[in-house]
């Protein structure tokens, strides 16, 4: 449900699995509540990028890594607070497989990006939204 006139915004990310892990990072950029997250790559769309387009661009930034698609795993969508304004967020999931790139070359938006087991993610990563991706992504 969105409301008319309020700011909407809209941002893609990957889901990439390798050996029952996944990529997670540790963005520069902390929660509301001030705290450190663990979470998915994902990121705003550049004018004229496609959600894949997007997804992949970021994945490369905020890993390092060089990924390929395997499939479009849905939206998760939200609200959250800026500046007294409600923005109503939604994140397009892609699900990739890595084919090349490693974690050194990732950017500065991110203090670390590393492989954690799938389990432990799914009790780790921040947002429940993230979660969700994750368990399309492995099945569960």
């Amino acid at each position: 449900m969105t409301y008319k006139g309020a700011p909407e915004e809209h941002s893609a990310g990957g889901v990439v699995l390798k050996d029952g892990q996944v990529c997670v990072i540790v963005p520069k950029k902390k929660t509301a509540n001030g705290k450190s997250a663990l979470a998915l790559p994902k990121g705003h769309l550049d004018p004229g990028e496609t959600a894949l387009e997007a997804a992949t661009r970021e994945v490369r930034e905020e890993t390092g890594l060089v990924c390929e698609l395997v499939r479009d795993l849905g939206e998760v969508t939200y609200w959250y607070r800026r500046e007294a304004k409600s923005i109503h967020k939604s994140v397009v999931f892609f699900e990739f497989r890595q084919v090349g790139g490693d974690f050194s070359d990732h950017d500065d938006e991110v203090d670390s990006a590393e492989w954690m087991p799938v389990d432990d993610a799914l009790e780790a990563l921040t947002f429940e939204g993230e979660r969700d991706m994750l368990r399309l992504a492995v099945g569960s």
